[in-house]
């Protein structure tokens, strides 16, 4: 009889450790890890970069799906961090508003009053996420801020010189047409950075194209991850392509884990943040 009960007390003991285990994961994901913040930083060498471009940063921001975990008070942090860091460049790689968000009047003038904030001398570039598809007013809140929108189309960037380099922004949404864009690109030796969403379309890109830097989103890198298993939160579009940093041939890509959260309002080993790189030119 005693040994029943000593081990029912055990069993008992062992349930509410899991319990509390769960209990304490749940309230961690939902409520705690989603409000950290990360800096990535990264070095990027390359022969090709022009010197006068030597030592340029370049902050990389990403599915912030406002309206979610992502409210008018975390963006103000968010944009402060980036600012003390002094970018000369800012590309957003898409999703910055949620799909399932009712798009208020209050919530576009919180959008462009904050993201109207970030500093870049040489410039803000951004490129359409699939949620943003959902909202016409996507591109007006862009201009109002700043950036520029780039729908498979490029932009030249200078900078205290004659020699610029290429910027080109796919639209990852749709039947991807960037002939025009990447024929002027074949035509000139550029260094060329080009922003995407969904990074399952870098196989498509660099099949016939060989451009220097790819930068990404949508994937989160898996929104949540346990260790040594292959992230089960993968969107449609980053199953092949997910994590942080991919090396194909003579192309760096990065892939952003993004600010916000999708379809859960929960993270796990996987912290918020946004990259900034450092653009050097290699002996």
């Amino acid at each position: 009889m005693k040994i029943s009960k000593i081990k029912l007390k055990k069993k008992y003991k062992i349930l509410v450790s899991v319990l509390v285990l769960i209990i304490s994961v749940f309230i961690y994901g939902r409520y705690i890890e989603p409000n950290k913040l990360v800096i990535n930083e990264h070095k990027i060498e390359s022969q090709n970069l022009p010197s006068n471009f030597h030592g340029i940063k370049i902050a990389h921001i990403s599915d912030v799906h406002y309206g979610r975990t992502i409210n008018n008070k975390q963006l103000t942090r968010i944009v402060k961090e980036i600012n003390k860091y002094n970018p000369d460049i800012v590309v957003f790689t898409g999703d910055l508003i949620n799909q399932d968000i009712k798009l208020t009047t209050n919530i576009t003038n919180e959008l462009i009053g904050e993201l109207s904030k970030i500093n870049a001398r040489l410039g803000k570039y951004a490129v359409y996420g699939n949620h943003d598809q959902e909202f016409s007013s996507y591109l007006t809140i862009l201009e109002k801020s700043g950036f520029t929108l780039l729908d498979n189309n490029y932009d030249l960037i200078y900078n205290k010189g004659h020699e610029p380099i290429f910027i080109g922004g796919l639209n990852t949404n749709k039947k991807i047409d960037y002939t025009e864009m990447m024929e002027y690109f074949n035509n000139n030796n550029f260094y060329s950075i080009i922003l995407m969403h969904m990074p399952d379309y870098i196989d498509d890109l660099l099949k016939t194209h060989d451009v220097d830097l790819v930068l990404a989103g949508h994937s989160h890198n898996g929104q949540i991850r346990l260790p040594y298993i292959r992230p089960f939160f993968l969107p449609v579009g980053a199953r092949k392509y997910y994590k942080p940093y991919y090396r194909i041939n003579n192309t760096d890509i990065f892939i952003s884990s993004g600010l916000g959260t999708s379809i859960l309002n929960f993270r796990l080993f996987n912290k918020p943040s946004f990259n900034l790189y450092r653009l050097t030119k290699s002996k």
